[in-house]
């Protein structure tokens, strides 16, 4: 079920990821974790997250602000769990960031 947003203009942080098979259960309490910590920062708006039985996930989350999503970069805890990630949990990864400058979707009641 897609999230409600603020009307645009907001930004996205768009992670695409190619997990390794390896400790599952570190990787979901970590990923439970970082949700929660970002869910505090200020300019956080929401997320959307998938992952196929491959392994490969995509997770967007949404922010107000530039200076929002380099805050959350920087976060102590957040800079822990990238570097766990490289050593423990990924294949490869990709970030990307836009504005999101419109849109729009469909539901039914």
């Amino acid at each position: 079920m897609p999230n409600k947003f603020p009307a645009p203009p907001y930004y996205i942080v768009a992670f695409s990821s190619q997990r390794l098979d390896a400790d599952h259960l570190a990787y979901d309490a970590m990923s439970d974790a970082m949700v929660e910590l970002a869910q505090v920062q200020p300019g956080f708006i929401g997320f959307d997250s998938a992952r196929d039985a491959a392994g490969f996930g995509i997770t967007n989350s949404y922010w107000e602000s530039e200076d929002a999503i380099r805050a959350w970069k920087r976060n102590v805890d957040h800079l822990a769990a990238q570097r766990l990630g490289r050593l423990n949990w990924y294949e490869a990864y990709d970030v990307r960031i836009g504005r999101i400058d419109r849109a729009y979707g469909f539901g039914r009641k």
